[in-house]
């Protein structure tokens, strides 16, 4: 039996009792990537020498009272690590092999001895929804690896299912964490914006970014969040809110849960599979004692459009500093300036990326900023006040975290709109800024995970976790594992 099947309380108490040592855990994450890694190409970049020397030096000092102490963990490449490769996924920061300083949920995990065994793969600056729009290898599912792992964390979540690390760290932009935790079986968390420091992430969508934890159980995600989570002042859109306990929400008890189930997010182009897995689950939930209802989200058919026009426009602003000079890796086929910056833009970025990019850029000019920018901004407030007033009756909102399982590598690339269509169901929790989790809850036909989404109140992560976690402790799907490397279900 793997160590990473137990929990990461599990673990703490084993390293705490000497039944093991961090070495044997550090160690143990290097044999599986070396195992299977091949088939998933989870990782980019491995920190062998630094982790295996940090795993020495916790040995030795034998100071166990951090809350991560000799714990592995895997970093979506979009973190910045001081002195280890950081590039987005991307060309244009191929070269970024030294960053001169930790972000801050790094330095976080650092303070309570968590190990950083290497940096995950992603789709190229966090934009996609299948991790094939990294610049340097697809990352499989590892419950198919014939199916998509989904994106952008899809390393990160890829990771967690195959057994690598026992949690991990991604963004979620517009679902980047809780759809690739959907379609690799594992527990993934989009908090509540403000909630996790960004300074350090290299940014995509500024008012939509978020880090958050991906584990195999809500406790361990849950434990996560208490670490990471917290007001910094080097994050201006950082909130100075106080961090519970998470764990301690974990009662098991949710008879006085009042669930609004969306009739949108059940609607034309959602899985028939998904759609039986998720009402299965809303049944499992009365057993338990709480109440659902159906509810309706008007504005939320706008949410896709809404957010590609928002997240555009800003990610054409932030990655204007990738040009050559400033940031990034300069062309060397050019005799001018311009052909410098110009080139420099061209070969460093990748389709997707130049995609966002000129949809920000027009969205953003003279003459189109009303009709196109600010328009998206009044709607998103409207999807905001939708779940504003669901949250004056109902404690949490419920339904399907994507519309599919896994689809197969290279089945969409050819169709952008269908690609972007995968987070529909996600987008409208960002554009929200709420809190929203996805728990595995069920299987398809052909063995892909199903995942539930569970959104709570605005910095009420507390009662997200309750809910997730009365549904893990009453089901089985977080304990199956993909057959992957000699592993069986």
């Amino acid at each position: 039996m793997s160590l990473f099947e137990h929990s990461l309380k599990e673990l703490t108490r084993k390293l705490n009792d000497n039944e093991i040592t961090v070495t044997d855990l550090v160690e143990e994450s290097y044999a599986r990537i070396e195992e299977v890694d091949g088939e998933v190409q989870a990782f980019l970049t491995l920190d062998e020498e630094n982790a295996r020397a940090a795993a020495r030096e916790l040995d030795e000092a034998g100071d166990k009272g951090a809350s991560l102490f000799g714990l592995p963990i895997g970093i979506k490449d979009n973190i910045v690590t001081k002195g280890l490769r950081t590039t987005a996924a991307s060309q244009i920061l191929s070269n970024l092999d030294d960053p001169l300083y930790d972000a801050t949920v790094v330095r976080k995990l650092q303070k309570e001895k968590a190990v950083t065994i290497g940096k995950l793969n992603m789709d190229e600056f966090a934009m996609g929804s299948s991790n094939e729009n990294s610049s340097f290898q697809a990352t499989r599912n590892p419950w198919n690896t014939d199916h998509v792992p989904g994106g952008s964390s899809g390393g990160s979540a890829a990771a967690v299912a195959a057994g690598e690390v026992p949690f991990s760290l991604g963004t979620d932009t517009g679902g980047s964490i809780r759809q690739p935790a959907s379609y690799c079986g594992v527990v993934g968390l989009k908090p509540t914006y403000g909630r996790v420091s960004r300074f350090g992430l290299i940014a995509f969508a500024s008012s939509l970014d978020q880090i958050g934890p991906i584990t195999r159980s809500v406790e361990d995600n849950a434990y996560v969040l208490e670490t990471i989570a917290g007001h910094d002042e080097m994050d201006s859109t950082s909130a100075n809110v106080e961090v519970p306990a998470y764990t301690e929400a974990l009662t098991g008890n949710i008879s006085d849960l009042k669930i609004a189930v969306p009739k949108e997010y059940f609607q034309e182009g959602v899985n028939e599979e998904v759609k039986a897995s998720v009402r299965q689950a809303l049944r499992k939930y009365e057993e338990l004692g709480a109440e659902w209802e159906e509810v309706s989200l008007p504005h939320s058919k706008y949410a896709l459009s809404t957010y590609y026009l928002i997240a555009s426009s800003e990610a054409s602003a932030n990655l204007a500093r990738f040009d050559g000079v400033r940031y990034g890796r300069r062309s060397e086929n050019a005799e001018t300036m311009i052909d410098m910056f110009k080139n420099s833009r061209s070969e460093g970025f990748g389709d997707e990326v130049k995609r966002r990019i000129m949809l920000g850029t027009f969205a953003l000019s003279s003459g189109y900023y009303d009709a196109y920018y600010k328009k998206a901004q009044q709607v998103r407030t409207l999807i905001k006040n939708d779940f504003d007033k669901i949250f004056e009756e109902y404690d949490v909102v419920i339904g399907p975290t994507a519309p599919t399982p896994a689809f197969k590598v290279g089945e969409q690339m050819e169709n952008p709109l269908t690609m972007y269509a995968n987070d529909i169901l996600t987008i409208p929790v960002n554009l929200a800024g709420v809190p929203g989790i996805s728990i595995p809850c069920g299987f398809s036909e052909k063995g892909l995970p199903i995942g539930l989404q569970i959104i709570g109140k605005h910095f009420d992560e507390s009662t997200v976790y309750r809910a997730a976690h009365a549904f893990e402790q009453a089901t089985n799907y977080h304990k199956q594992r993909p057959e992957l490397g000699g592993n069986t279900k």
